[in-house]
């Protein structure tokens, strides 16, 4: 048995957490690759953050694609092989005519829930402006969404099985921003690399738009460190890299950010 209350000291998310335990428990049992459904970001941190502890098991996330957002947990013992071929995903189109009625993430996610699917069966959502999107879910529900996902907004859709190869992956575009602060509060940092009036930042991090390294962060006066990971909803993110201390005792400020 897995040192659980070891496992869940400082955790968050301790419902999903506790779920994963109970499927590695089931991987030293059985000897065999136990799978986690789709988890969000900031779950997988807390995972990674727990199990790195233990030797006896090893774990590998696998979302589809390198930049995959929400990722499958594979889990094994650490004598046994783990690849993410291991690791079940299937992929699906979902196609209509959405020259006259677009849809965003949100649209085809709502539209998904509405068929009464739970998130964690639902990977990342790539949208395709008119076309409509491909989505990455668990093998066993594509026949149901072949069925059951007929309407996204007011348009009709047909689903259709595609391979991984198939999907229709973006480059992450990035710009470097060297900025001049004199604090390394999250408003005056993210301001910067968002190209937002500072006030107009910090209102969105008190309105809840804003998080770093995937936890929700409220406060403007959060101080950021470097390897922080901003996230701002619909704006992208902000990576931080090196921080030095000016001779006017300023901080020079690398950012990296993903539009």
């Amino acid at each position: 048995m897995l040192p659980k209350e070891d496992l869940l000291k400082g955790i968050e998310n301790r419902e999903e957490i506790v779920r994963v335990i109970d499927l590695a428990e089931q991987a030293l049992r059985t000897w065999e690759v136990v799978c986690t459904d789709f988890v969000s970001p900031p779950v997988l941190i807390e995972i990674q953050r727990s199990f790195s502890r233990l030797t006896e098991l090893k774990i590998l996330p696998w979302g589809g694609y390198p930049q995959a957002e929400r990722q499958r947990v594979g889990i094994a013992r650490s004598d046994l092989p783990l690849e993410i071929d291991q690791i079940p995903l299937a992929a699906i189109a979902v196609e209509g005519n959405f020259l006259f009625d677009p849809a965003n993430h949100r649209d085809f996610l709502g539209a998904i829930l509405n068929t009464g699917v739970v998130r964690e069966k639902v990977g990342d959502i790539l949208t395709l402006g008119e076309r409509g999107a491909q989505i990455i879910v668990v093998p066993e529900m594509v026949e149901f969404f072949q069925v059951s996902l007929q309407q996204v907004r007011s348009v009709p859709v047909k689903v259709q099985p595609i391979t991984l190869d198939e999907l229709k992956i973006r480059p992450p575009q990035k710009k470097e921003i060297n900025t001049v602060e004199a604090s390394l509060r999250l408003d005056a940092i993210a301001s910067a690399g968002f190209g937002l009036s500072r006030s107009k930042m910090s209102d969105a991090i008190t309105g809840g738009d804003v998080r770093v390294n995937w936890k929700d962060i409220t406060q403007a006066s959060y101080n950021i460190k470097s390897g922080d990971l901003i996230t701002f909803r619909g704006k992208g993110r902000l990576e931080v890299g090196e921080i030095a201390v000016t001779k006017k005792e300023r901080y020079r400020v690398q950012l990296t950010r993903y539009l």
